[in-house]
């Protein structure tokens, strides 16, 4: 990645999903997608979805995003949630993370994600649904 001679967040237009293939445990197997994410023409880091089947939730879409050091605290990551989620073929896929980790929750929840932790349970479980939309006559 370049190095940008401010700390402005980049914009959408400048953060590109390639879809790759999936490797072992990062969005190989039935049901996986992967995409390395790219921002001026360099790698930022990557985005996959795995279908997991593990409590409390059972079979369900589970997204894990990763980036570069350099590119973190620029906005890519909930440009790269937003994206994946996109262009993913799945209709409901869940983020699992560190109740820590509030960088990775602002940006899911920038990109849709809402809590759905259920009670009691120790891990932060985000949600996001495509919206269906509706066109106009």
């Amino acid at each position: 990645m370049k190095p940008r001679t401010d700390s402005s967040k980049v914009s959408a237009s400048e953060v590109h999903l390639i879809s790759v293939a999936g490797t072992p445990n990062k969005g190989k197997g039935p049901g996986g997608e992967k995409w390395r994410i790219e921002v001026g023409g360099t790698r930022a880091g990557e985005v996959y979805i795995n279908v997991i089947d593990e409590p409390p939730l059972g079979c369900h879409a589970s997204l894990q995003i990763y980036l570069n050091i350099k590119s973190q605290g620029l906005g890519i990551g909930r440009v790269g949630y937003a994206k994946a989620c996109q262009l993913s073929a799945h209709e409901t896929i869940y983020a699992h993370m560190r109740r820590s980790n509030i960088a990775s929750r602002k940006a899911a929840e920038a990109a849709g994600f809402v809590d759905a932790t259920p009670p009691g349970f120790t891990q932060l479980i985000l949600r996001w649904t495509r919206q269906m939309t509706i066109p106009l006559a």
